[in-house]
């Protein structure tokens, strides 16, 4: 008896030096409008997969959205819808961190004090500044350009290992890196350097009717996004929608074939096919029986992710539990950088 007990204590002990030993990431999506299929392939999907193997911390980026004009009360029903739809989409509440960026105060506490650490040319270089004073010519605030100095917070506060991002997004990493270094150079060893975290699979998925852009919810063309909570029919008439070529191939060709690649791109992650198998699939048959394919596809992959959601939104005092848990194991975590970090720059402790 005596030596079940100190095997039960053994694994205990185990199991706990585990789960500290785990690697950290942080991501979050700003919750200022539908989640995109983009976001579900490129990145939400693969999240899922982590629980078991990082300790994973996600956000729902709210005071990020503030750089740019909100509607209040879509703000908040875009938040609350998207907190059900990333449980939906397979992230276990129990095993993942799931909260609100603006229930955490810590992060624009620590963003304030990382601005008086981060230099006005780091800021003006930032590829995001320049393309978003592009599209909001009449609002180029200073949030908008400090941005980086939140974001460097978010990841920072949690002393991340990882952040998962596209390839296209390894700038906000790097400015973090930086921050991070010229605080830890003055103070000593404050922060974790965090990586980037490039997942091996997930597609960029591209917008369907300008294949060279990256889709997005603030395309001005709502036929070249599509959402995950959209309905069926909806899904299906964009698809048919989609830009192709004049060649009347299937072929994945890149930059000869920017729409027929990335509509390949889609299938292959919506069904596990490669390349060469969806060639020979559509060898010989037109493009409106490809495309019809495709979205027939993608119907049936958010489905359930759809309903799922639906149920999940019919369940307020659910999801309001869910965040607030959320909320407060992200808060001992941040607190207790937000804390050394006051004590290094000479804040007086309360």
């Amino acid at each position: 008896m005596e030596q079940e007990k100190i095997t039960t204590a053994k694994t205990a002990e185990t199991e706990k030096t585990a789960k500290i030993s785990k690697k950290r990431i942080l991501s979050g999506i700003q919750p200022s409008g539908d989640l995109t299929l983009g976001s579900y392939l490129g990145a939400i999907r693969n999240w899922a997969a982590l629980a078991d193997e990082y300790d994973c911390y996600y956000m729902l980026a709210d005071l990020h959205t503030l750089t740019v004009r909100q509607v209040p009360a879509e703000l908040r029903r875009h938040t609350l819808t998207q907190v059900a739809a990333y449980i939906a989409c397979g992230l276990d509440p129990e095993k993942n961190v799931l909260f609100v960026q603006s229930h955490v105060p810590a992060h624009a506490q620590l963003g304030w004090v990382l601005d008086c650490y981060t230099m006005f040319g780091e800021l003006s270089r930032m590829t995001q500044f320049k393309d978003k004073s592009a599209k909001n010519a009449d609002n180029i605030n200073a949030g908008l350009f400090t941005y980086p100095a939140l974001m460097a917070a978010d990841i920072l506060l949690y002393q991340a290992d990882l952040v998962p991002v596209g390839g296209d997004q390894k700038q906000h990493v790097e400015i973090c890196r930086d921050i991070a270094s010229r605080f830890n150079g003055i103070y000593g060893d404050v922060f974790k350097i965090p990586e980037p975290y490039i997942p091996q699979v997930g597609a960029r998925v591209m917008s369907l009717t300008s294949p060279e852009s990256k889709m997005s919810k603030s395309d001005k063309d709502p036929n070249g996004c599509v959402y995950m909570l959209e309905k069926p029919e909806d899904i299906a008439r964009k698809f048919k929608k989609a830009v192709t070529d004049s060649d009347a191939s299937v072929r994945f060709d890149p930059a000869g074939k920017p729409g027929v690649s990335n509509l390949m791109q889609i299938y292959a992650a919506a069904t596990g096919r490669t390349f060469e198998a969806i060639e020979a699939e559509f060898a010989g048959r037109g493009y409106g029986d490809f495309k019809k394919t495709v979205g027939d596809a993608v119907v049936e992959l958010l489905r359930p992710i759809r309903e799922e959601t639906e149920h999940l939104l019919a369940d307020k005092a659910y999801l309001e539990g869910v965040y607030r848990a959320g909320a407060e194991r992200a808060a001992y975590t941040a607190n207790r950088t937000l804390s050394k970090v006051f004590k290094k720059v000479g804040l007086l402790a309360r």
